[in-house]
């Protein structure tokens, strides 16, 4: 036994140095960047479960106006989040080439630019809620479409609070301090869980609580983030002043990652809005039986999502250093690696489909199509997620994100949203329909994000001097 031990040791150690060890980083640095990360992202579907299975407790209607207003939410955020990754981007190059300075200066002009479009997008939505209601969800019962007003201003009175935090969170992850970054979103996500607790299982406040939970505890999260940066990680030398003026010539290249990206994510999110008002024509049950199957999707994608994650900062640190052939070795890792964490997620979840379904006391009706639903996109995303999510993160690491952000848009629109409408809608599969166009324009985006990755264009943009 002793003899043993040692000898797998070796084979473990020679397994990751041959796949996950570089000129630019090595396996000890991915896993130490990658397992608070995991650990994040698992914390953040696990309490997101648990909170649409608290919301489930108020009713089909409340579950429904939420999973509603969630889709008008992520379109929304995902702007500045957007912008947040071309900071990450930019910091990230910058430490791989080893300038300090400017590694402090991307992280301040990202915080700033973020928080900036996140005010914007906020009063925009405080002033506009009704309208856009009625815009993308007047087909809704009006039960339902009272209890997404309240959360949709709710939501957008906290933009600035997340907003702020995803710039830190985004910067730390640039230069490795993945750990940070973790403590952080705990903070927030935790803090929110338990708010929940209070305000809807013990106050029964409903769809009102969940809207003060998620204020309280995006600000107290984003007023930490701002105290880390500037008392607690002095490395980075950072000053409150640095994060209240915009540097012009820093942003040009964090627009350059983050506008594109910011573009895509509108677009592509705005066509998951007009695919969910197909399901709202469905009526409530459809609603539900979309909210609780993509909360079960979303466990399923814990690893994957944090190894794109992982990727723009490795791929990022490569191109800084201009080593290309690191870049193209860990893409190709990350994405049978994250195959591979899929197919065992698949294994280790679908046998525990009642017990997890029934956390969100469901209607009987409903329960067998959530079924489907979730076979049937546990298989499709074992072959096609991977080329459809990794690739991408690793392209825009390198600056490609112009090519990325164009294909992203068109097989959103062109392939998901006309092959939903007629499958849900003209062929009468109804829900089951939008999820089957969803996953088959996965394959679609990803092998054109392969072609393009076989090639030499996605890494000869110069992001940084």
């Amino acid at each position: 036994m002793g003899i043993g031990r040692p000898r797998l040791k070796g084979k473990h150690e020679a397994f990751l140095g041959r796949h996950f060890t570089g000129v630019s980083i090595d396996y000890r640095q991915i896993i130490a960047l990658f397992i608070p990360i995991l650990i994040d992202q698992a914390f953040l579907v696990g309490l997101n479960l648990v909170n649409t299975a608290m919301v489930s407790s108020s009713g089909v209607d409340a579950v429904s106006a939420v999973n509603m207003v969630d889709s008008l939410n992520i379109f929304l955020i995902s702007v500045f989040i957007a912008v947040s990754t071309g900071g990450t981007v930019v910091v990230a190059q910058y430490k791989g080439s080893g300038n300090h300075p400017m590694v402090s200066k991307a992280a301040a002009s990202s915080v700033a630019s973020v928080t900036l479009v996140a005010l914007a997008i906020s009063l925009i939505v405080v002033v506009f809620h009704n309208q856009m209601l009625n815009l993308l969800f007047g087909a809704a019962s009006p039960e339902v479409f009272e209890e997404g007003r309240t959360y949709l201003i709710g939501s957008g009175l906290s933009y600035v609070g997340i907003a702020m935090m995803e710039a830190v969170c985004g910067a730390l992850r640039g230069i490795g301090r993945s750990r940070a970054s973790l403590m952080l979103s705990l903070v927030m996500n935790l803090s929110y869980v338990l708010l929940n607790i209070v305000f809807i299982n013990l106050m029964n406040m409903g769809v009102l609580g969940l809207s003060i939970s998620i204020n309280i505890s995006r600000y107290a999260a984003a007023v930490l983030a701002i105290i880390y940066l500037v008392k607690i990680d002095t490395s980075l030398q950072i000053r409150l002043r640095d994060m209240l003026r915009v540097n012009f010539a820093m942003l040009k290249k964090i627009l350059f990652v983050g506008l594109p990206f910011a573009a895509e994510q509108m677009f592509f999110n705005g066509g998951k809005i007009v695919t969910q008002t197909f399901v709202v024509s469905l009526g409530t049950y459809a609603i539900a039986t979309n909210a609780i199957t993509g909360s079960l999707a979303n466990v399923l994608q814990i690893p994957s999502n944090a190894l794109a994650i992982t990727a723009i900062t490795v791929i990022g640190q490569c191109m800084g250093q201009r080593n290309i052939d690191d870049a193209r070795k860990f893409t190709r890792s990350f994405l049978w690696l994250s195959t591979a964490c899929l197919f065992v997620m698949t294994c280790l979840m679908m046998p525990l489909f009642y017990p997890l379904v029934g956390l969100f006391h469901p209607p009987a009706e409903i329960v067998d199509d959530i079924l489907i639903i979730s076979l049937i996109n546990a298989l499709m995303q074992v072959v096609f997620w991977s080329i459809s999510f990794i690739m991408p993160s690793a392209l825009r690491a390198a600056g490609d994100s112009k090519f990325t952000s164009v294909v992203s848009l068109l097989s959103m629109w062109l392939f998901r949203i006309v092959l939903g409408y007629l499958l849900a809608i003209v062929f009468e599969f109804g829900i089951i329909g939008v999820w089957v166009a969803m996953n088959l324009e996965w394959g679609v985006r990803g092998a054109i994000f392969f072609w393009r990755f076989r090639g030499k264009k996605w890494y000869r943009h110069r992001l940084i001097d």
